[in-house]
């Protein structure tokens, strides 16, 4: 029971960070074309997409 509560907060950060990841890359001042391949990076690959995301994607302006 433990072990589903703790995947269940797990899953939850990790959709918070998806959701400011994208919203930050859409205000961000990158190309229209570098935005969608983020997003779609996002989506697809949610945990490792926004680890990269944190380290190489835009920045909200």
């Amino acid at each position: 029971m433990i072990d589903i509560n703790v995947s269940g907060v797990f899953g939850l950060l990790v959709l918070v960070a998806d959701i400011w990841a994208i919203i930050s890359t859409v205000q961000s001042s990158a190309t229209t074309g570098r935005k969608v391949l983020w997003v779609v990076l996002i989506l697809l690959l949610p945990l490792l997409g926004v680890i990269l995301w944190f380290f190489l994607g835009p920045r909200g302006a």
